[in-house]
């Protein structure tokens, strides 16, 4: 039977002659693109990476900014509310000692620690101030 239909060969109509060239052509064209698109791809990724490290971070400042002029006028005898209209509200009014009143300001700069720390506190009896606690220590890992 192999001689009355001939030779059996199995071959692609695409790699055959001028086909042939052509489908290099188109498979160069299509490593070409794949290389490109990994370059790119790789280039986004280092980008992203290097940046992710440069990301600014702006001061942060936290509580209640004093003037000295206002803490030197603090007095014992003063009322909450003269105290409210000297230094403001209170940063930290706990629920759990309703006679203190904490004022505490930070300012951190960058990653840095904080630069400036302070933590004043006023000790009322009854409505009336009793004791003024000045430069408290705040945590140093702040």
């Amino acid at each position: 039977m192999r001689a009355y239909y001939g030779p059996v060969t199995r071959r692609s109509p695409l790699r055959t002659g001028p086909r042939q060239e052509i489908w290099h052509e188109n498979r160069a064209k299509r490593s070409v693109l794949n290389m490109r698109q990994r370059i790119y791809t790789f280039a986004l990724l280092l980008a992203v990476t290097l940046v992710s490290g440069c990301i600014y971070q702006a001061a942060l400042s936290q509580g209640n900014l004093l003037d000295q002029e206002d803490i030197d006028q603090l007095e014992v005898g003063m009322t909450r509310s003269q105290v409210r209209f000297l230094l403001g509200t209170p940063m930290v009014a706990d629920p759990f000692h309703e006679n203190r009143w904490d004022y505490v300001y930070f300012i951190r700069i960058g990653r840095h620690k904080a630069t400036a720390k302070r933590w004043i506190s006023v000790i009322f009896e009854g409505d009336q101030v009793s004791k003024v606690i000045r430069d408290r220590e705040l945590r140093a890992d702040l």
